[in-house]
This record gives structure tokens, C-alpha cells and sequence, in this order.
């Protein structure tokens, strides 16, 4: 994960630089959500409001967020390098901090994201997000997740890095930490990205590869990301997008 969400970060802002500012939310969105998706989540959202993305990466959901719905975002991820991407990207706040002590004040959020980010963490540290993402929320203030589980943590062929949750598990921990599920539906049954959505994302991708290719860095990530979409093709892994309060 290292390599996707810091060395791949670094790069991905560089290939939007070249295309174009109009492909960093798209590039920035890969593999945590589509419009409709976001959308969804959005319907939570008024201008002014300050919206935290935990686990956000380099941005591109928080930066949708306030394109469509006005709010002020800040972006929280463990690595240094998503953060920097973030903020050259979309000239946003980000800071570098994990889940386990979200380096943000008690109750300074008016609304909470956290998009892939449970599976990628051990029992405990799942049970301490949801604590943090709690603790940083307004009293009342709406939270969206989006997370992949499995009937199994380590099913075979998952990505390094992953230890995935069943869906009970997760409305589980929900409710233990005082949260109330008002929404949820699987990503595959909200519409496709739009055809321009699709056509920037493959071009920042397409230049990925022509520059970095034969880096076996870049090869590792791409390995990384192909074992979750064979897992989720197979419905092993299977995506859900919840909105609680």
C-alpha cells in the first residue's frame, strides 16, 4: 500500500499536471468510488460544512465533494505522499495521520467519509476508526463508508494488506460505537461512471504505463489492485456503500 497510495501518488499528480486539471478527480477516485456513489453520499452535505475524508489518499473524493456540494474538506491519510498529492492536486488541507489517533479535534467535523479504508486494518484498529471517526463527528453529524468484505479476513489470492470484514461485522462495530445505519447499497448497482469519467481515468492509466511500466514498482501495484478486482469479480470481496449517523 505504500507503493499505491505514496510512489503511485507522486506519480499519478505528475500525470495529471501533463493532461490537465480536469483529470485529477477522476484519477484521484480510482478505486474508492464512482460518481454515483459519491452522489449518494453527498445527498448528506450542505455548502459550508466541513467534511473529513479518513483514509482519504490523494484526494479525489473530498475534492468531488466540494465541486457538487460546497463543503470544506480535509483529507487525512497515513501516507505523506497521498497527503502532498492532495494538496497539489486540488489545493486542499491534508494531513498526514492513520485511524487509530485521527489528528483532528473532538467533534470538529460536521461530516465524516471513509472510503476502503476498514479492510485494510487488523481487528483492533477496525474498532478503533469507528471509535475516532465517532469522536471527530458533531453530535448528530452523517458519516459514509464504503467497505469491502469477505466471508473469510484472507481469502485466497487477496491483496498484501488486507484483512476483510464480514458485513456484520461491520454494522457491528456501527452500532457499538453509537451509530445508526439510514442507508446502504452496493456499489455494482448504481450506475457506471459516465463515459467521460471513464475516457480521463484511462488516459491518466495509459500514461502511467507508457512512464513507469518497466518500474517494478509500478508492476507491484498494478498486481495489487488486479488480485482485489479478481476477488470482487468472483464475489468473494463484495463492496457496500453505507451512510450513518
Amino acid at each position: 500500500m505504500e507503493i499505491e497510495f505514496d510512489t503511485v501518488a507522486r506519480w499519478t499528480t505528475d500525470a495529471v499536471a501533463e493532461l490537465g486539471p480536469d483529470h485529477a478527480i477522476p484519477a484521484a477516485c480510482r478505486g474508492s468510488a464512482s460518481p454515483a456513489g459519491l452522489d449518494r453520499l453527498c445527498r448528506d452535505l450542505r455548502p459550508g460544512m466541513r467534511l473529513g475524508d479518513v483514509g482519504g489518499g490523494t484526494g479525489g473524493p473530498a475534492a468531488y465533494a466540494r465541486e457538487q456540494a460546497g463543503v470544506v474538506p480535509v483529507v487525512v491519510d497515513p501516507m505523506p505522499g497521498a497527503c502532498r498529492a492532495a494538496a497539489r492536486m486540488f489545493g486542499m488541507d491534508a494531513v498526514v495521520g492513520g485511524g487509530e489517533r485521527v489528528p483532528l479535534a473532538t467533534g470538529s467535523l460536521d461530516a465524516c467519509w471513509c472510503l476502503g479504508v476498514l479492510c485494510t486494518l487488523d481487528d483492533n484498529d477496525k474498532a478503533r476508526l469507528v471509535r475516532e471517526l465517532r469522536r471527530v463527528l458533531a453530535p448528530g453529524g452523517p458519516l459514509g463508508l464504503l467497505v469491502f468484505t469477505a466471508d473469510e479476513p484472507r481469502p485466497a489470492g487477496a491483496p498484501d494488506g488486507n484483512r476483510f470484514p464480514t458485513l456484520g461485522r461491520v454494522r457491528e462495530l456501527l452500532t457499538d460505537h453509537g451509530f445508526v445505519v439510514d442507508d446502504e447499497v452496493a456499489p455494482d448497482d448504481l450506475p457506471p461512471a459516465p463515459p467521460s469519467w471513464r475516457e480521463r481515468a484511462d488516459r491518466v492509466d495509459d500514461l502511467l504505463a507508457r512512464r513507469h511500466g518497466d518500474d517494478p514498482r509500478f508492476a507491484e501495484a498494478e498486481e495489487q489492485s488486479g488480485r482485489l478486482g479478481a476477488l470482487m469479480s468472483d464475489g468473494v470481496v463484495r463492496g457496500h456503500l453505507l451512510r450513518a449517523r
